[in-house]
């Protein structure tokens, strides 16, 4: 099999799609449908502009010092927080050596600006700058980081917050934690780990959850810091707090406790669900979760196992003087929520699919050669029209599990509605969602080497006739 190239497979989509001759040709990114669409979600006037460089830089993790790539010198990037409505206008500066774009992960936001060259947009150049311009539409906890090569790896990502106006919960304070698995600047990078991959073939870690990885990462960081230099969340005792967990990762499934205390799941990948109480959650790449803790009296460990990579990522909750165990809390040994557990308070209603498509992720990691349907990147769109019920149905044939995310939707599972999925080895997750954002739109694995193996297709809005 010939060795996947990302570029050459999205430029090959790109010109497909161009040149589409079927009696009902697709829905481009530029069509004047596009904007319509947004037209119709209304906003609140109010227009958050930030301007966001993309630049060489020397971060400290806390010890180690790296030269990685950020926006604006910041790991992770400078939260970017708006309300439901609001018109950002982002204005990405590119001081980076090769060409980069922003994806805006999770958001249900208009096609020409979704980030991913070229099937939305031409990717940004060294000294060029793009403005993404676009209605937040959707309450939630979501991010954004490059979709060009391998640069998820490094330390292109920040969080993205979209307030609700009317937020039904009640809380005292509120912590992002984003979650990373770190190796640039380390002696090596993410480009020169996928080439080791591909040169010698795979190897996969395994951790209690049947969940691993394939690259040893050297670091495993919250919020930008090592486990032995620590970032520190203070509140008082009895606080109600709000922890909006981010896995930007590039390979690494996280389980997250918070020592002595238990979580209410609130919400996932922005979306509402059911209170659930737990005492940990597994995380897996690209994936969110809202939780509600209330803290106790005392100083306590924020642990994320790297699942089959014996390592962890630490943090510390403290709300009085005092030392913090080292020790693992005993709530990362318990159950944890599974996605059948939950229940979106916001479902979709119960409907007959109008179409049905089959994705079997496929490939392995011995020749390290991943596909969608036995190639490595389906270019032929899977086609929906808008307005109808769509289905997918990720099929895992493979020995390695895989977190799936779809561009530009929500859609619902067994329970929750979710962007991200992780797919276990020989199962089949079905996820469905209503075709009302049209253009042409990723689907792919979020195991960045995974991806960059040739882990993706396109779905695309056929125009209505």
């Amino acid at each position: 099999m010939t060795t996947f190239s990302r570029r050459a497979f999205l430029g090959t989509v790109a010109l497909g799609l161009a040149g589409c001759s079927s009696d009902n040709p697709l829905v481009l990114p530029t069509d004047p449908l596009v904007s319509r669409t947004e037209s119709t979600r209304g906003g609140t006037g109010r227009t958050r502009a930030v301007t966001l460089t993309a630049t060489r830089s020397q971060v400290d993790l806390g010890g180690p010092v790296v030269d990685t790539w950020t926006y604006d010198g910041a790991l992770p990037g400078k939260e970017l927080r708006v309300s439901a409505g609001d018109l950002v206008e982002a204005r990405l500066v590119n001081r980076l050596p090769t060409d980069t774009s922003i994806h805006w992960h999770g958001l249900a936001l208009r096609n020409d600006m979704d980030g991913a060259p070229p099937v939305t947009q031409a990717a940004t150049e060294p000294e060029e700058e793009f403005t993404y311009r676009f209605v937040a539409p959707t309450p939630g906890t979501y991010w954004f980081h490059p979709h060009t090569g391998t640069q998820l790896d490094r330390g292109l990502y920040a969080p993205f917050i979209v307030e609700d106006p009317v937020e039904p919960g009640r809380y005292d304070a509120e912590w992002v934690v984003v979650l990373d698995d770190w190796l640039d600047g380390t002696g090596t990078n993410p480009d020169e780990a996928l080439a080791g991959l591909r040169r010698r073939g795979g190897h996969s870690m395994r951790g209690m959850s049947g969940l691993g990885g394939d690259v040893a990462h050297a670091h495993h960081l919250i919020n930008g810091r090592i486990a032995a230099s620590p970032v520190t969340f203070a509140a008082k005792p009895g606080r109600r707090v709000r922890i909006r967990f981010i896995n930007a990762a590039a390979d690494t499934a996280y389980r997250v406790a918070l020592g002595g205390h238990r979580m209410t799941v609130t919400h996932t990948d922005g979306f509402p669900v059911a209170p659930m109480d737990t005492g940990a959650l597994v995380i897996g790449m690209g994936e969110r979760y809202d939780v509600l803790v209330t803290l106790a009296d005392g100083a306590f460990p924020l642990v994320a196992l790297a699942e089959g990579k014996n390592a962890t990522a630490r943090a510390v909750v403290r709300t009085a003087s005092g030392s913090v165990s080292d020790a693992r809390p005993a709530e990362l040994d318990g159950r944890v929520v599974t996605y059948d557990q939950l229940e979106a308070t916001e479902p979709l209603d119960v409907r007959k699919p109008d179409v049905v498509h089959r994705m079997a992720l496929t490939g392995g990691m011995m020749s390290y050669e991943w596909g969608i349907n036995g190639r490595a990147g389906d270019m032929t769109p899977a086609r929906v029209r808008s307005g109808q019920r769509v289905r997918l149905e990720f099929a895992n044939t493979t020995m390695m599990w895989h977190p799936m995310h779809l561009h530009g939707h929500t859609f619902q599972l067994d329970g929750p509605r979710k962007d991200t999925v992780i797919v276990l080895p020989g199962q089949t997750v079905a996820c469905e969602f209503d075709a009302d954002n049209p253009g042409q739109w990723m689907v792919h694995c979020h195991n960045a080497y995974h991806a960059e193996a040739g882990m993706m297709a396109v779905l695309g809005y056929e125009e209505s006739r």
